[in-house]
């Protein structure tokens, strides 16, 4: 039986202080895997660009002009990590036999990816790469990460906890995927939904190689909002189940002060009706917003627009 074709798919801002060791310790991978009769010859590493600013796509088409291991993506212009790396998988998926996803900034374990093909080999159509521990993070940063996961699957979005977006993912996975047509993607929560066999890997998370994080505080939040919004309804019926409480309690303090008046007693508590009038109001903003969230959502789906746009494709094999 012949091996498989691996394609690694790297999504790419702005990263070019990285690319080059990025890209050195892949084509080590592969030729460790190819050697060892794991994976083909034709595997490869497929580099997307995401509008990248810097010298980034001119270092991919250097890497794929010096050694045809090395793919690229070129987008249109900047679509978010997600959208990037749907479109390298969708690129990948009629190249190859199983295609892993990771990061460009090395900090996801490249070591890892040994045991991710052999769980491919062992039956198992999707593998999760999955952080071990948090000991480097800050305690605020891990805090915050790990309360993400926790509250995403309160909300009713399953997602492995845990994991970005480091994965393998089979012909068979990717061609189920393909059929999630929305535009809002959050990929940890809906490749849970495509099914199939899993598995997890565990790994431990090292630093940036270099460059900048291209998520922090502010994005990193955006994308909680992103991800809750697009694969959960709860916070809509938390809303109406807040609604029925607040009035419940209008209620029983109408039925006090009825209560009061009869027995000649003087309403007083000015302060109190202030404090409530702004809560109330506070609550009621916020559940328009909530409300305005989901309403942006549809409005993006019903537009139907491309999730990318491909300008340029770099691959001699195929």
């Amino acid at each position: 039986m012949r091996p498989n074709t691996l394609y690694i798919v790297v999504p790419c801002y702005n990263e070019e202080a990285v690319l080059p060791e990025t890209a050195k310790r892949l084509r080590a991978k592969l030729a460790a895997l190819t050697a060892a009769g794991q994976i083909s010859q034709g595997s490869r590493v497929l580099f997307v660009n995401d509008g990248s600013k810097d010298g980034t796509w001119a270092i991919i088409r250097a890497l794929h002009e010096r050694d045809p291991v090395f793919s690229g993506v070129d987008l249109t212009r900047n679509r978010g990590h997600q959208n990037a790396l749907l479109a390298g998988l969708m690129t990948a998926k009629d190249r190859a036999d199983l295609v892993i996803s990771m990061d460009a900034d090395l900090q996801d374990d490249v070591d890892a990816v040994d045991e991710m093909v052999e769980k491919y080999h062992g039956g198992c159509d999707v593998v999760y790469g999955v952080r071990s521990a948090r000991k480097k993070d800050t305690f605020f940063k891990r805090f915050t990460a790990e309360g993400f996961y926790r509250v995403m699957n309160a909300l009713g979005a399953e997602t492995v906890f845990n994991h970005a977006d480091y994965r393998l993912m089979s012909k068979a996975a990717l061609e189920g995927l393909a059929q999630f047509r929305e535009v809002n993607l959050f990929l940890r929560g809906i490749v849970p939904l495509v099914g199939y066999t899993t598995a997890t890997v565990e790994y431990e998370r090292g630093e940036r190689f270099a460059g900048e994080s291209k998520y922090p505080l502010k994005k990193m939040l955006a994308f909680a909002m992103e991800g809750i919004t697009s694969l959960s309804t709860k916070p809509l019926r938390w809303i109406t189940g807040l609604g029925f409480l607040i009035f419940l309690v209008s209620i029983g303090m109408l039925i006090s002060f009825i209560v009061k008046w009869a027995l000649g007693m003087t309403v007083v508590g000015w302060a109190s009706v202030v404090c409530s009038v702004w809560a109330i109001g506070g609550l009621i903003l916020l559940s328009l917003g909530v409300i305005g969230e989901y309403i942006g959502k549809i409005y993006l789906e019903t537009k139907g627009r491309p999730r990318f746009l491909i300008r340029e494709v770099l691959d001699q094999e195929k």
